[in-house]
């Protein structure tokens, strides 16, 4: 059988919670938490969550698998990753490939926009 667009969506929504922007930026700052900007490079040209990491959705596996040349050092199991993006859903598909890769405190943050109309802190 195959699968859409809309049928991964879901089971990625399924299996990654989504956390409010209010809880989130109550972790801001937070060394234990890591906030994962999964847009696109020119995306990020807009801003992005104070402090947060960007590494885009296409190379998200080989910067979060310490065994990979490419790995990113701050990203760890121990931490509690928070992704977002432009509309959400790269941000649960991403959350749902940690998941797979053995990360178990992953929370699906949303839309880049939200935090800010919020008044998250942006850089």
């Amino acid at each position: 059988m195959t699968k859409t667009f809309a049928d991964m969506l879901a089971a990625a929504k399924a299996v990654v919670p989504t956390i409010s922007v209010e809880e989130a930026k109550k972790l801001l700052g937070d060394p234990n938490v890591v906030f994962l900007d999964v847009r696109d490079g020119t995306e990020v040209a807009n801003g992005k969550v104070k402090g947060a990491l960007h590494v885009q959705r296409g190379l998200l596996e080989g910067k979060v698998d310490p065994a990979s040349p490419g790995y990113v050092k701050e990203i760890t199991p121990e931490k509690t990753l928070i992704t977002y993006c432009a509309s959400g859903g790269r941000a649960a598909l991403s959350g749902q490939t940690l998941k797979e890769m053995g990360y178990t405190k992953v929370f699906n943050l949303g839309k880049f926009q939200d935090w800010k109309d919020a008044g998250g802190e942006v850089e």
